[in-house]
C-alpha cells in the first residue's frame, strides 16, 4: 500500500527515504514441511519518518494489512509504530518492532 521504495526515492530523493525490512517464516507454517516465508517493508520519509508505504507478502498479509492501511491514511510515523505495544505472538507485530 502507498508508495513503493523506488517511487518514494523518486518523489522525495534518496537521502529523505529510510526503509525498514523484516523477513521470517509464518508461525502457522513454521513446523510443517511447507514453510512459507513472509517479507515486510516500511517505507518512511523525512526527519519525522512519515510512513508512505507499507508492504507485505506471505501468509496472512491480506488480513493484517487492512488495519495498517488506516494508519497509513492517517499519516502515521515510524515513531507511532515504535510506540505501539506489539501483540505477541503474531506476524503483525513485525510492523511495530522493526528497527
Amino acid at each position: 500500500m502507498g508508495l513503493t521504495e523506488p517511487q518514494a526515492r523518486e518523489q522525495y530523493g534518496d537521502d529523505a527515504v529510510k526503509v525498514y525490512k523484516s523477513s521470517f517464516t509464518a508461525m502457522y507454517t513454521a513446523v510443517t514441511s511447507h514453510r512459507q516465508p513472509c517479507r515486510m517493508k516500511l517505507v518512511c520519509v523525512g526527519p519525522d519518518e512519515k510512513i508512505v508505504g507499507i508492504h507485505g507478502i506471505g501468509f496472512g498479509m491480506d488480513e493484517m494489512l487492512q488495519g495498517f492501511a488506516v494508519a497509513l491514511k492517517m499519516g502515521a510515523t515510524k515513531k507511532d509504530f515504535d510506540n505501539t505495544v506489539a501483540i505477541h505472538p503474531t506476524a503483525a507485530e513485525e510492523f511495530v518492532t522493526m528497527r
